[in-house]
């Protein structure tokens, strides 16, 4: 038996396709079963709640053999250490206490980054406390999600332009979260790994975001430019969102490691994925931009 933690989430829900399609017994665990695909209702057990509850991983974890471990983002926690700690604490407790032999983390590169990093030390130490569980760890360890210029899918298509906090001209690492769900599915359905170790998970790409912008534009076939967006600006916009101080800590620390280099260690020594940044423009935000743009129209 398999237990997915967020099921209904960009990469738990392409790791419970994959599975029941290899005709593996999944068990998942969901605060809402009714966002959960008709064909996961229909064939994977369901275990209604939160898996930072007790009672909840003791109803999903019995007779696992494996867990894939997801802290869901909550932009409202008081600190997002505490977050990711206060999930960690549960799941170890319960891992343990279920005798769960093998558990796999989506985490981030740049384990042993000598300063703070926010949101991505806070998922170094979720890894640190889940391995005080005994079982056998494998901290998947990933860049900068593809996935993430989704949500500046209205500023391709008004503005031309999409932002983020990084140089143009430096190369940025990124991941497609299909890939991170096949390295998942694999270990998964292959307990012969031993041990606890951080699993650097990366895509073949080495572009900048001047040249992800040039591959967007080619792919949309409309012109789309990169603006680079200050520490200070970003922190600006989020607090005008109404973000608090420690919130806005969290991700601007985060930015500043990733501009600064953290993923780049684990860069060296990643074993590249399948999706390049290309392939997934013309799969992913293609579509989605042609589905927005349908939309408008079909309102206008």
């Amino acid at each position: 038996m398999i237990v997915v933690t967020t099921p209904t989430g960009q990469i738990g829900s392409r790791l419970v396709r994959r599975l029941l399609d290899q005709d593996e017994e999944v068990r998942v665990i969901a605060r809402d079963a009714s966002r959960l695909n008709g064909a996961v209702r229909e064939r994977a057990e369901i275990v209604v709640g939160s898996h930072d509850d007790p009672a909840v991983l003791d109803k999903a974890l019995p007779g696992a053999e494996a867990l894939f471990w997801l802290v869901p983002p909550n932009p409202q926690a008081p600190s997002a250490e505490e977050h990711y700690l206060a999930f960690a604490r549960v799941g170890s407790a319960a891992v343990a206490r279920h005798d769960v032999g093998h558990v796999v983390g989506v985490s981030s590169a740049g384990h042993g980054w000598p300063a703070p990093a926010g949101v991505l030390s806070a998922a170094f130490a979720m890894d640190a406390e889940l391995r005080t569980s005994g079982a056998a760890y494998r901290a998947l360890s990933m860049p900068f999600y593809m996935e993430n210029l989704l949500g500046q899918l209205d500023a391709i298509l008004e503005h031309g332009a999409f932002s983020l906090t990084c140089a143009g001209d430096l190369p940025l690492a990124s991941i497609a979260t299909r890939d991170i769900a096949g390295i998942a599915a694999g270990l998964l359905t292959d307990l012969s790994w031993t041990g606890q170790e951080n699993l650097p998970v990366f895509g073949p790409d080495r572009l900048t975001p001047d040249g992800m912008a040039e591959v967007i534009s080619q792919e949309l076939g409309r012109p789309v430019a990169y603006r680079r967006v200050s520490l200070d600006d970003y922190a600006s916009l989020l607090r005008s969102r109404g973000a608090g101080d420690q919130a806005v800590k969290d991700v601007t620390e985060a930015f500043a490691a990733q501009d600064h280099g953290i993923y780049d260690a684990d860069w060296a020594t990643a074993t590249p994925t399948p999706t390049d940044f290309r392939t997934w423009c013309r799969d992913e935000l293609k579509p989605a931009a042609d589905a927005r743009a349908s939309r408008r129209r079909l309102t206008a």
